[in-house]
């Protein structure tokens, strides 16, 4: 490169040899002895910018002190050029306020160029533009020169420049000194996407129901009556129990657990719990014989958890001392005695919490099976997606499918018909994926303001806003994010070293790449098999000049994914893989 750029002005010191521009006919003679260096050599991607250095260093007795010239940076691409900050540089009699070099010192003046990198930038070239003025001879005013031969505009050229057009556009880029080729755009490839996490659904595949109905008993009686067995309430429990089994989806448990209530000695109330758990079950075996089911029983004993429950949900007006009085207390004689005390004064306990709870409670626990996977596929590939409910639609999104506009189309009607925030970060996740940064982005915006209240989604806004090249924008929620984003948002901004010593993967292969650290970037692609896995492997491989084994990833890769072949015949990472003959 540094010989490319052997003279920032040595190309154009021969004009003052060949076309009369008398201020340069002795700086041409010295012209092998300036040195310029564009830093980088090769131009790279950084935070949405292209920016280079570029530095040339003068000799001693060089520079002609009334010489001026003007430096505009263009950046020259298929379709279009954009053009820099020009500098300006004179010599030490020049009365004008630019950069000075001096003549009998010489010295070294560097130059910053930077531009907002778009698609079209990858295959380019970085030139100078060089024009020049002096008070003798043909350039009295600031004329374009030929950077490359040294000669100003012929009088056709100077015409067709000062009509402007694509001649004009055509002949300043023949004018023009090409300091650096192409743009490293690896930083594009980062994956902000593997860092993006879903949010939970809530989706079980079984799920329990549990119906309840209470046999009722006399104080200290473990002898059902008919009258209990005559319940509305039990007569509904029973034709539950029938009707579910019409649903074979659904394995019911058939409980009865008896209970004494908490109003007399402890050894007596635990066994006539035992025995109306047994009275229980024999008048319930009884009423479901026909539906062949089986019945467990159980004793629970006095049932404090049911008096605290019904109190609580009572009209008592002092029903919060009552329950604090309990809570004084951890013996059960205690509590018995206090409860005699409190029944006394108020009726409401000795009359309807009491009896309540001299029971047999007969419950019903059902366990419903889901759709199977299967069903569930077979139904959102056929777009039937109203077949599912939301937790459904959420868990085949994120479990039932590799693709991402299959996810893609559940998760948007999903959003649409539920108005969910998960919906919405999931479809964000999935959008990060397909490359749609912009889409993600607002989908992710959308679950923040309709609630979704995750660390997540904090770090997949960071991330996204980095997949968009926002990096201010990103760094609003650096605080708050975990040590993935953070690394990437280091990587973002340029700090390859910070960013490969936490992040794992393919985001850390490249993040070493960008170190030139390509043992390190090799031993994390490991076991990776993707495409751009593959792709990353040629780059590595033509960087450390193994091209042949560059020629067999890139195949590879292109095999996995086509549309890298148009990728890679514009990436200056690769430019030497082509100029040795490969084709794909």
């Amino acid at each position: 490169m540094k010989n490319l750029l052997k003279v920032f002005l040595a190309c154009v010191i021969a004009a003052g040899t060949l076309s009369s521009c008398n201020c340069f006919k002795k700086m041409a003679k010295h012209r092998d002895e300036v040195n310029i260096t564009c830093t980088p050599e090769v131009l790279t991607l950084n935070n949405g910018k292209v920016v280079a250095d570029v530095t040339a260093t003068f000799p001693e007795k060089y520079f002609n002190p009334k010489a001026v010239m003007k430096v505009t940076p263009v950046l020259v691409f298929e379709g279009g050029e954009v053009a820099g900050a020009p500098k300006f540089y004179q010599g030490s009699k020049v009365k004008d306020n630019y950069a000075v070099v001096d003549k009998k010192l010489g010295g070294k003046v560097s130059q910053h160029v930077e531009f907002a990198y778009d698609e079209r930038m990858q295959d380019c070239e970085l030139q100078l533009r060089i024009e020049v003025k002096c008070p003798g001879g043909k350039c009295k005013e600031l004329t374009l020169v030929n950077a490359n031969t040294g000669a100003i505009p012929t009088k056709e050229e100077a015409e067709a420049l000062a009509a402007g057009g694509e001649k004009a556009a055509a002949i300043a880029r023949q004018f023009g000194l090409t300091v650096a080729k192409g743009v490293n755009t690896l930083q594009k490839d980062i994956r902000y996407a593997d860092a993006m996490a879903n949010a939970a659904n809530n989706y079980k595949n079984v799920k329990t129901y549990v119906s309840k109905a209470d046999i009722l008993y006399a104080i200290n009686s473990s002898q059902t009556s008919n009258k209990a067995l005559k319940s509305s309430e039990l007569a509904d429990f029973k034709s539950n129990v029938e009707q579910t089994l019409n649903n074979d989806r659904a394995t019911q448990h058939i409980y009865v657990n008896g209970y004494a209530s908490p109003d007399g000695p402890e050894t007596f109330n635990d066994k006539l719990s035992s025995a109306r758990s047994q009275s229980g079950k024999k008048a319930v075996d009884k009423m479901l014989k026909e539906t062949g089911l089986d019945v467990d029983a159980a004793s629970y004993g006095e049932d404090w958890e049911g008096f605290q429950e019904l109190v609580a949900a009572s009209n008592i007006e002092d029903k919060d001392l009552i329950l604090q009085v309990l809570k004084m207390y951890e013996s059960s004689t205690q509590r018995e005695a206090e409860i005699k005390n409190m029944a006394a004064v108020f009726s409401a306990l000795k009359n309807d919490v009491l009896p309540k709870l001299r029971r047999a409670q007969v419950v019903n626990s059902t366990d419903i099976a889901g759709k199977t996977d299967d069903e569930m596929k077979a139904l959102f590939n056929a777009g039937k997606y109203d077949e599912l409910d939301n937790e459904e639609l959420l868990y085949c999104a994120e479990s039932l499918t590799n693709d991402n506009a299959v996810k893609a189309a559940i998760l948007e009607y999903t959003a649409k018909k539920y108005d969910d925030a998960r919906a919405y970060n999931n479809l964000g996740v999935v959008y990060a994926a397909q490359g749609k940064n912009a889409a993600a982005l607002e989908a992710f915006q959308a679950a923040a303001k309709k609630g979704l209240k995750t660390d997540d989604i904090d770090d997949n806004l960071a991330l996204a806003y980095l997949a968009n090249g926002k990096v201010d924008e990103a760094k609003q929620y650096a605080a708050s994010a975990d040590a993935e984003t953070k690394s990437l948002l280091a990587a973002a901004e340029g700090n390859y070293q910070q960013a490969a010593s936490t992040l794992k993967g393919y985001n850390a292969a490249v993040a070493n790449v960008m170190n030139d650290n390509y043992t390190s970037a090799k031993a994390q692609l490991n076991g990776d098999t993707t495409a751009a896995a593959d792709y990353l492997r040629a780059v590595i491989a033509a960087k450390e000049g193994d091209l042949q084994t560059a020629k067999a990833q890139l195949k590879s890769a292109v095999s996995k994914d086509s549309t890298l072949a148009e990728k890679a015949a514009k990436d200056v990472n690769l430019k030497a893989l082509f100029n040795n003959g490969f084709a794909l």
